[in-house]
């Protein structure tokens, strides 16, 4: 398996009103996003993933998309600084649950006036592509950096222009292959991959997860398949509802 362990965080009411700036397909409907969430969860537990579920908070419609507060590896966590306010007060409640799996000081946290949301962090044979796009600033890349090479990992900025996050338009699948879709079709940075070209009418299908024990997309596309309808209304993908890793 590529990891053994996900964090999710169930979602509460308040996610009918979660941030909408790209999907524009009407408001969630919360008994249909709690019963997909379920879900989702029970497919990865179907995998074989260890799964940890938080307790959902109201006073953040967005909290469900776990990824986006914290990026974490097999050796190293890190808590980002998500460039929406609404969002960043997030940060304190997902170090609890790290500090179940990483000791103090492999925990790290980027600060203003730096920018990093987990989206935008795509692990590839341990060397991170970090998105530089509206939700990631360079000062929030370089941060990460810095923090990456303690633990002897390389980190390359991308630019994103016509995403929310670089993992919206590009997911690794393992063994030096890329689904990619948009901007990133024939990239520079990903020149030394395999691209799978996903056409722009299914690029919805790019952000899905490899398990090691079969690849999720989201319902209506091809292997196991996970229903993402009330997600996708508020911008969230397969990955942004769970942290996947498996420490040390």
């Amino acid at each position: 398996m590529l990891f053994s362990n996900a964090l999710v965080r169930t979602p509460g009411h308040s996610v009918i009103d979660g941030i909408d700036d790209y999907a524009n397909l009407g408001q969630p409907d919360y008994p249909t996003a709690l019963a997909h969430h379920q879900a989702y969860v029970a497919l990865l537990k179907d995998r074989g993933v260890t799964v940890t579920v938080l307790d959902p908070l109201e006073a953040f419609p967005d909290s469900c998309f776990v990824e986006d507060p914290a990026v974490v590896a097999a050796d190293f966590a890190v808590i980002t600084n998500p460039a929406r306010a609404s969002r960043t007060s997030e940060r304190g409640f997902i170090r609890p649950a790290l500090e179940h799996f990483y000791s103090q000081d492999h925990i790290f946290e980027i600060t203003a006036p730096g920018h990093l949301e987990g989206g935008d962090v795509m692990e590839v044979d341990g060397t991170y592509y970090v998105g530089l796009s509206a939700r990631t600033n360079r000062e929030g890349f370089e941060q990460f950096k810095a923090i990456a090479a303690q633990f002897n990992h390389p980190a390359l900025a991308v630019p994103v222009h016509d995403f929310l996050h670089l993992k919206t338009g590009t997911t690794y699948l393992g063994d030096g292959k890329l689904l990619v879709t948009g901007e990133f079709v024939n990239h520079p940075a990903f020149a030394n991959f395999t691209q799978l070209v996903v056409p722009a009418e299914e690029a919805y299908a790019v952000n899905c997860i490899n398990t090691g024990n079969g690849v999720i997309m989201p319902a209506g596309f091809p292997v196991f398949e996970a229903a993402m309808s009330e997600f996708e209304k508020i911008d969230g993908g397969l990955t942004c509802l769970s942290l996947r890793f498996t420490a040390h």
